[in-house]
């Protein structure tokens, strides 16, 4: 894909959508890094469902780990690999008090070091709390990337690099947002909406869906 085509992209993603957001509720660093921990394997939707109860009664680390391993659990139990995600917060609030004083780092190594939080994680909170031109890469951006032709790779890692050196910078900040809902509602995995995608024309997707005739 040529250079016009990634920034024609960006472009008509802008227009569509200005101002992208999180899909998950936060008020703080904090929550959100406890929103993204819970989102593995698990929708947005669940997630803030749970985490309503939670930030209310435990918005900061300590907090949280006043509630303890199980109170943590009764919170989160309608979400999938709740019990290993319990352990992860509750050992996370610890390192947060422990070695940054109840303050999220804003550092990618210092992040990674976190129970439950990997590089993508690492990504969102540096980009959705911090304002870093960071690229999550999730499945939906993994798969709009590899099918529209913005990015190949085998991997996330593969795809993120690519993107990162392609996508212009004056799009960066929002990016992922853009992907990921263009994944979510859009291109999803199945059968992708391409009639209705802003993006179609400069997709380089072979297998574009069409519109069905109307009875």
């Amino acid at each position: 894909m040529n250079r016009q085509q990634v920034r024609q992209i960006f472009i008509h993603l802008r227009a569509a959508n200005p101002h992208p957001h999180s899909e998950l509720l936060f008020d703080t660093p904090f929550q959100l890094l406890i929103a993204v921990i819970l989102s593995a394997q698990a929708t947005d939707k669940s997630v803030n469902v749970a985490t309503c109860a939670l930030f209310r009664d435990a918005p900061t680390p300590a907090a949280m780990v006043k509630l303890g391993l199980p109170g943590i659990k009764r919170y989160i139990r309608t979400i999938g690999l709740y019990n290993s995600k319990a352990r992860n917060i509750l050992a996370t609030c610890r390192l947060l008090i422990e070695r940054h004083g109840g303050e999220v780092p804003r550092n990618r190594e210092a992040l990674e070091e976190l129970p439950g939080v990997g590089r993508k994680t690492a990504n969102v909170v540096l980009n959705a709390a911090f304002g870093e031109p960071t690229m999550a890469v999730d499945t939906h951006v993994f798969r709009v990337a590899n099918r529209t032709g913005l990015a190949h790779g085998a991997n996330p890692r593969v795809v993120e690099d690519e993107l990162m050196r392609v996508i212009p910078a004056e799009f960066l900040q929002n990016a992922h947002h853009w992907l990921i809902l263009l994944g979510r509602y859009t291109c999803k995995a199945r059968v992708p909406l391409c009639p209705t995608c802003p993006i179609a024309r400069w997709c380089e997707y072979p297998d574009k869906t069409v519109a069905k005739p109307k009875a």
